[in-house]
């Protein structure tokens, strides 16, 4: 049987999500990360109080992050600023090395990339902290898809255009390739681009269920 094939289609290439992907989202490292942007809101753009919490949501749910939300709205902040202000105070303690999912990522024969909004910092750490920083080929994050610190439009996922972008940039047929994400919408606009795309919720469980659903192996 061929280790590559699944339902009889070649794949080449699996690009993985991070945040809440590679880990459950029930540890609450989102829950930490929406407090510290809501704070970052209040506290370094002043804005009032009592319209952070919603106006943080709708940017998120219009421009898909919060971040690319304001920088529309156009409030000037630094990138890098902002980074370390939302992801530096995470707990990231919560995180442990998940040896099963990383015995799964490195029996895998294909190419094995990250594609997360985040910074290259905070992925870097969340890797580490998972011992998974040695089973990926590369890293497509902020800084990938928006390499001037600028006060322009932020491209991000799910944008289609920032799909693309990721595409060419790690040089992948998208009809050979699997998106995996805990996100409808990101699963949604990797589609469009022409990606094969897999919603998760617990990424070792969606990918035993893959390989059950199509009697074949990717693993």
């Amino acid at each position: 049987m061929d280790t590559q094939r699944i339902a009889g289609v070649k794949y080449e290439c699996l690009l993985f999500d991070m945040d809440d992907t590679l880990y459950p989202l029930s540890l609450g490292i989102n829950l930490a990360c929406r407090k510290n942007i809501q704070e970052y809101m209040l506290e370094h753009l002043h804005i009032e109080e009592s319209k952070v919490p919603k106006m943080c949501l709708d940017l998120y749910l219009e421009h898909g992050t919060t971040m690319a939300g304001m920088k529309a709205l156009g409030y000037e902040f630094d990138n890098d600023d902002f980074h370390a202000y939302v992801h530096g105070r995470l707990p990231y303690e919560k995180l442990k090395p998940d040896f099963v999912l990383r015995n799964l990522l490195l029996s895998m024969p294909q190419r094995k990339i990250i594609f997360t909004n985040a910074d290259h910092t905070h992925a870097i750490e969340v890797l580490s902290r998972l011992g998974l920083e040695d089973c990926f080929e590369g890293i497509i994050c902020f800084e990938t898809l928006n390499p001037i610190n600028s006060y322009q439009r932020i491209l991000c996922k799910p944008s289609v255009e920032a799909f693309e972008a990721a595409i060419r940039i790690v040089n992948v047929d998208p009809k050979k390739t699997i998106f995996f994400d805990d996100s409808v919408r990101n699963v949604a606009s990797g589609k469009v681009a022409g990606l094969h795309t897999v919603i998760v919720r617990y990424i070792f469980l969606s990918m035993y269920h893959t390989w059950r659903s199509t009697q074949s192996i990717i693993l």
